[in-house]
């Protein structure tokens, strides 16, 4: 009985350690920051899209006169926060973009024949892929005439908030921001049968909870 009793305080013990590390995986962004230090490398959550991105983000909702707290929710959704925000490539959207340059179909959104006449297999697996803290998809480059590099670099924060403001920013200034993330995420408002058509069921509400976070805090 007692030997019981040991193991099963052993397991206990291990279980708990292991909790306990992965806390400090999860968190530790979280810790160190109120600790008054650098968020480490590659933390994400809350506080990394503030350490990383408030300043732009304060900075382009200002400019465009909508919600820094929206933002600053869509960027945590989108990318954690991390900076630099890792790419997502997609399969199908590569798939479409091919077919248009062979002609098996006229256009991909804006994307015409003439866009990517010059494109190689590298460059199209780029235009098929979300970059930055709001993901956007590299095809939207081709709107403004700029590089992928914009969309990912040092100007990332500033072209992502415009395409966000010239494709949905009315849903933004009537403060419908339930539709602006549905509409971020898919690419269509909030539906009147509310069964969301977002990847994750909940990422409009999260999205909403996120944003009450964020207030006073940018």
């Amino acid at each position: 009985m007692a030997g019981k009793k040991r193991s099963a305080g052993l397991l206990l013990i291990a279980t708990l350690v292991v909790l306990l590390c992965l806390g400090l995986v999860l968190f530790r962004g979280y810790w160190w920051h109120a600790l008054g230090g650098p968020l480490p490398a590659g933390a994400q959550g809350p506080e990394a899209v503030i350490e990383n991105y408030g300043d732009e983000i304060l900075s382009e909702a200002r400019r465009y006169r909508i919600s820094p707290e929206y933002l600053a929710a869509l960027c945590l959704l989108e990318c954690g926060g991390r900076k630099p925000a890792p790419e997502r490539y997609e399969k199908h959207v590569y798939a479409r973009l091919k077919m248009v340059q062979l002609g098996l179909r006229n256009n991909y959104e804006h994307v015409k024949r003439s866009h990517l006449k010059d494109a190689g297999d590298e460059a199209l697996q780029n235009l098929a892929s979300s970059w930055g803290p709001f993901q956007l998809m590299g095809y939207k480059c081709l709107l403004y005439d700029i590089n992928i590099q914009q969309l990912r670099g040092q100007e990332s924060v500033h072209w992502g908030v415009k395409w966000i403001t010239e494709n949905y920013g009315s849903y933004l200034k009537k403060g419908d921001y339930k539709s602006a993330f549905h509409i971020h995420n898919c690419g269509t408002p909030w539906p009147a049968n509310n069964k969301p058509r977002t990847h994750d069921p909940k990422y409009a509400e999260n999205g909403l909870k996120w944003m009450n976070w964020f207030k006073g805090k940018l």
